[in-house]
């Protein structure tokens, strides 16, 4: 179970460098700010993600789901709010780099835990 955590720390951690490499929009101050940004995105998608999603279900319904990607943006920009050191510029930056942290996660997730 630890080990699994650690794995989604790192895989985190990767798509969130990964993001700052391709998206001129983040930006990291050094490598401790990036590791720490995991772990506040990973809370946060684990504690507030779930309420945010029952608050919007309507919406949610209404767009079949695709208002998840809206609070996935949201859950990314307050981290970058949350941590100094970690900047987004704008919102639309932080929606297309959670929806493209939310893959490269996926992806690594498979390849890497439900192999082992």
């Amino acid at each position: 179970m630890l080990r699994n955590a650690l794995i989604r720390l790192l895989i985190n951690s990767a798509a969130l460098w990964v993001a700052d490499v391709i998206f001129s929009g983040i930006h990291f101050r050094n490598y401790t700010t990036l590791l720490i940004a995991a772990i506040i995105f990973g809370l946060l998608n684990a504690l507030v993600k779930p309420v945010l999603i029952i608050l919007t279900l309507p919406v949610n319904i209404l767009t079949l789901g695709i208002f998840t990607l809206v609070i996935n943006g949201l859950i990314l920009k307050i981290t970058s709010g949350l941590l100094d050191g970690f900047y987004i510029d704008d919102f639309v930056t932080a929606f297309f780099a959670a929806i493209f942290i939310s893959l490269v996660s996926i992806l690594l997730n498979k390849l890497l835990i439900e192999k082992s």
